[in-house]
């Protein structure tokens, strides 16, 4: 009987694995592989591995080219019918698929790749490029955005937390041919890094100052070497789950790269900060503050309680530090938003009404193992830590929180993806309206429907946010561009900035007329005089 069952099991192997191959030559391509564009707004990139299988783990030689003629100017798919077009980028790539949920639950898929100087079987070497006006570094994702229907949760994320956070990533929308198929709408992104254009961290040394920094962890899943944490995560009481465990992943350098004796810092470091958070009790002395930003950790917090994020705090929680000599705080890094705002049907995540730090409980009792660290429990307990974040909130609903700017991010967003039929292209290879996909809370019908569903889920988070931390929205003055309150010659000062610098956020665009010009800095004035 044993050998009948390892003979069928034989014969079932050998059948599955010509569609397993056939799946993996294509790679995955979409519904409808018969999209093509004409013309786009969006750059136009071009990967081609030669029908040779991509893989989630061994990075492969592929050439990328990247058209893209500026913008507010059309690139074109038909290179001989319009020569001359900008090239942003030709040459070789080092390939693989990233991601975890959005890999594995996602038909769409998400790619890393680092530019090369020559193909990696001639011994090519990463190299630092830049893309799509973005800074040199010789790391960069291609986001996917697929569970997220509306495509811009991500971005949406990125563009107002920006002004609040040391960095952010940046990231631009393209349209992507994999070997001559058209795949869709993509985020070629930044991904969290040590480069001189990202967190720009120096390499750790062996010894003094040099050794103190700069390391990039974070908080996620058993999928690589970890430093496991010496406390565990706690209830909504306090109550220690001894059965869970939170880890820490080594992003950069990475661990291979990494010296014992710099593990061994590293590692000591995180205990310190830890102990120090830990053994902090409510009123008492918070001695974990010459470890951490509390202010960094409280935009973070924000960032992440705003979009009510399903995997806030507990994946894709990166974190950093530099050099003593510099700053020895530890401080967060937003990433990994497309789950966020209501679209998950899972963990409570589509309610605007509770706390994403306090969902352990949840978790717990969902026998999930990745529980949100102790940290923001015993940051929460702090009356002080409480009475900051309060007043950021404030701070941030009176500029770049405002309820019309964050919907103006939007509207601005979604018209990139809806003016020159990238949404619309998009959905024919992938034609995913109506239907459920993994985790959407809500199923939309169209586009529309999906903008319309994101902007009351994102308009009652905000009601509800005000009323737990006590800020009056009727406050908000229109032209009070810094946020601090009052209307006056500063933010004149602070709209001129913009203009000269290029550097504008929504905030800045006080008459709303959708850009930060002369215009704004005259509605200022006029605010301040009463007219």
């Amino acid at each position: 009987m044993t050998v009948q069952r390892a003979v069928i099991s034989l014969i079932m192997v050998l059948c599955l694995l010509p569609m397993a191959q056939a799946q993996a030559y294509h790679n995955y391509p979409p519904d409808n592989k018969s999209v093509v564009i004409d013309s786009t707004n969006l750059p136009i990139v071009w990967i081609d591995v030669d029908g040779k299988h991509i893989s989630r783990y061994e990075r492969i030689t592929a050439r990328m080219k990247i058209i893209h003629n500026g913008d507010g100017r059309l690139n074109y798919a038909d290179t001989i019918a319009h020569p001359g077009q900008t090239i942003d980028y030709a040459g070789y790539i080092a390939l693989r698929y990233r991601g975890n949920s959005s890999f594995t639950n996602g038909d769409k898929k998400p790619y890393s790749f680092r530019p090369l100087t020559a193909p990696l079987e001639q011994g090519g070497e990463k190299k630092k490029v830049k893309l799509l006006g973005m800074g040199k570094d010789n790391d960069w994702a291609l986001l996917a955005p697929y569970s997220d229907k509306s495509m811009i949760r991500d971005l949406l994320a990125f563009e107002i937390s920006r002004p609040w956070m040391e960095y952010t990533p940046q990231g631009r929308y393209c349209e992507l041919y994999l070997d001559g198929i058209y795949y869709g709408v993509y985020i070629l992104s930044e991904v969290v890094s040590d480069g001189s254009h990202r967190l720009n961290l120096p390499n750790p040394g062996e010894n003094g100052d040099e050794l103190t920094g700069g390391y990039l962890m974070e908080v996620d899943r058993v999928d690589g070497v970890t430093h496991v944490s010496k406390y565990h995560p706690v209830s909504n009481t306090g109550v220690p789950y001894n059965n869970y465990y939170i880890y820490f992943q080594y992003k950069s350098p990475d661990y291979e790269d990494l010296t014992a004796g710099q593990v061994s810092f590293i590692k000591g470091r995180i205990d310190l900060m830890e102990r120090l958070l830990w053994n902090y009790r409510p009123n008492g002395e918070a001695a974990y503050e010459e470890y951490l930003d509390v202010t960094n950790f409280i935009d973070y917090q924000l960032a992440m309680e705003l979009g009510h994020n399903v995997d806030a705090y507990r994946l894709s929680g990166k974190f950093f530090k530099r050099r003593d000599s510099q700053d020895k705080r530890f401080k967060m890094v937003l990433w990994d938003m497309n789950l966020a705002y209501g679209n998950a049907d899972y963990y409570e995540g589509w309610r605007t009404d509770t706390w994403m730090y306090k969902n352990n409980n949840i978790l717990s009792s969902a026998y999930d193992q990745y529980l949100i660290p102790f940290w923001w429990y015993k940051l929460n307990s702090n009356p002080s830590y409480i009475a900051s974040l309060k007043s950021r909130w404030a701070q941030y609903r009176r500029a770049n929180l405002r309820e019309e700017r964050v919907m103006a991010v939007v509207d601005s967003l979604s018209g990139v993806l809806t003016s020159h039929g990238a949404e619309r292209r998009n959905s024919r290879a992938w034609p995913r309206w109506g239907r459920y996909v993994w985790p959407n809370y809500y199923v939309a019908r169209n586009y529309a429907d999906e903008l319309s569903y994101l902007k009351q889920w994102i308009s009652d988070r905000i009601a509800w946010m005000d009323e737990q931390l006590g800020f009056d929205p009727s406050t908000i003055l229109p032209a009070d561009v810094n946020g601090d309150g009052e209307v006056s010659i500063a933010d004149v000062n602070v709209v001129i900035d913009m203009i000269l610098s290029g550097k504008t956020i929504a905030s800045g665009d006080v008459n709303g007329d959708g850009e930060v010009s002369i215009a704004d800095v005259n509605a200022v004035i006029d605010a301040i005089f009463g007219r």
